[in-house]
């Protein structure tokens, strides 16, 4: 019991739902008591125990209950039954900047919200140039927030957020704050933080996230726990439940572009340019460039791509095999590989390599290419449909690929 730092009991929490404002008024004031209201149950008895140090990835479709399980734990919604028991203090990257006075200046609002979250004056006066150093938006620390724009707002709310040196750390979708070098900043922050045993709730409806930060996964539907446990096994199973919902539940929102023909010439980018896809090209085993493949024939994918920033640390590449109707057969990046890419300024050529050929079905396919942070991310760049290519097969199988099979008597 000592390891726990978070303990849920019987937790439930119920909503009133009216169908006019005014019916709320006369429900208050009704002496004969008379219902005016449905009640909504966005969670339902829930039980689960979180150990010091875990990273729990928390998946369900919109409205199962994700951040209302949060703001519970944060202590910013209180539950209708049940109980929580925390054992730690809390940072939580929720709403970002909620409880901040926009006539204070950053400086003043750092100190605000280090006694809102249970630190003293003298424990914020020595995180102050951490946050300070963090953020990074200069001289405006020390103007009134109601003048910041949107950006140095959020930059100053992630920074107090995320380095006030936590036991648990609570995230929802937080993490498209700034530019794209405080993304990576702040996921560097983040990983270091779990990588030193920080406990952490990771909301996120990217699965491939959950599952490169993750160690435990709880899956929320309806307000109930379907299943919670190893990451892997939990976002199979909730993968497998989307592909029976409607298509536009499933829709990733990956950002289609347009293809391109060659490789394009190199250019110097702008300043806030880190790094670009220039094309790919498909090499066949004699290596020459084609766009018409066998389905068991050896394929390089040859990616070039044109760094103008070389201070990125352990960069990765992701190359994603989608059929034509945007059906995701297989995607690999150099993370999960151990692969480590070059980053030099100018023009780079990484490729990958199909030994044994990409064993689908024939038929329309193509390529996205993507170069990421070092934790496979935040995107640097993500070019979606960069190559389009026919695979040529006879009538082999069914289903979506060919695995290596024989048969015996």
């Amino acid at each position: 019991m000592k390891d726990t730092v978070i303990k849920i009991n019987n937790l439930t929490k119920t909503y009133k739902l009216y169908d006019k404002p005014f019916d709320r008024v006369k429900e208050a004031f009704d002496f004969s008591h008379k219902d005016y209201s449905k009640e909504k149950s966005v969670l339902n008895d829930v039980n689960i125990e979180i150990n010091r140090g875990e990273v729990v990835g928390i998946v369900g479709t919109n409205g199962a209950g994700k951040s209302t399980l949060l703001k519970i734990v944060t202590g910013v919604l209180t539950p209708t039954s049940g109980n929580i028991e925390i054992n730690g203090k809390i940072a939580a990257l929720l709403e970002l900047g909620t409880g901040f006075n926009p006539e204070f200046t950053g400086i003043k609002n750092i100190f605000l919200n280090g006694t809102m979250m249970g630190f003293s004056h003298e424990e914020m006066q020595e995180k102050l140039q951490g946050i300070i150093d963090f953020a990074d938006i200069g001289d405006f620390i020390n103007q009134p927030v109601k003048i910041y724009s949107s950006g140095m707002f959020a930059r100053l709310a992630f920074a107090v957020a995320i380095n006030v040196d936590p036991d648990i750390l609570i995230v929802d979708e937080a993490l498209s704050v700034g530019d794209l070098r405080f993304q990576m900043k702040c996921m560097d922050k983040m990983k270091a933080m779990m990588d030193s045993g920080v406990t952490v709730l990771f909301v996120s409806h990217d699965i491939n996230a959950i599952r490169r930060l993750c160690t435990k996964a709880l899956w929320l539907r309806d307000g109930k726990v379907q299943t919670f446990g190893d990451t892997n096994r939990v976002c199979d199973m909730y993968m497998d439940y989307l592909k029976t919902l409607d298509n536009d539940v499933v829709q990733t929102g990956e950002p289609i572009g347009t293809q391109i023909e060659g490789i394009k010439e190199f250019s110097k980018g702008s300043k806030a340019t880190i790094a670009e896809i220039a094309g790919i090209r498909l090499l066949n085993s004699q290596g020459k460039s084609v766009s018409e493949i066998e389905w068991n024939r050896p394929l390089t994918v040859e990616v070039y791509y044109d760094v103008y920033d070389e201070n990125v640390e352990t960069p990765v590449l992701g190359v994603a095999l989608k059929r034509v109707d945007d059906e995701y057969i297989c995607g690999v990046n150099t993370l999960l590989d151990h692969e480590k890419i070059p980053w030099k300024y100018g023009r780079n050529c990484y490729r990958l390599n199909y030994q044994d050929g990409i064993r689908v079905l024939g038929g329309a396919y193509y390529f996205d290419v993507a170069l990421f942070d070092k934790t496979a991310t935040v995107p640097i760049e993500y070019h979606g449909r960069i190559k389009d290519f026919v695979v040529t097969a006879e009538y082999i199988g069914e289903g979506i690929c060919i695995l290596p099979h024989e048969w015996r008597k």
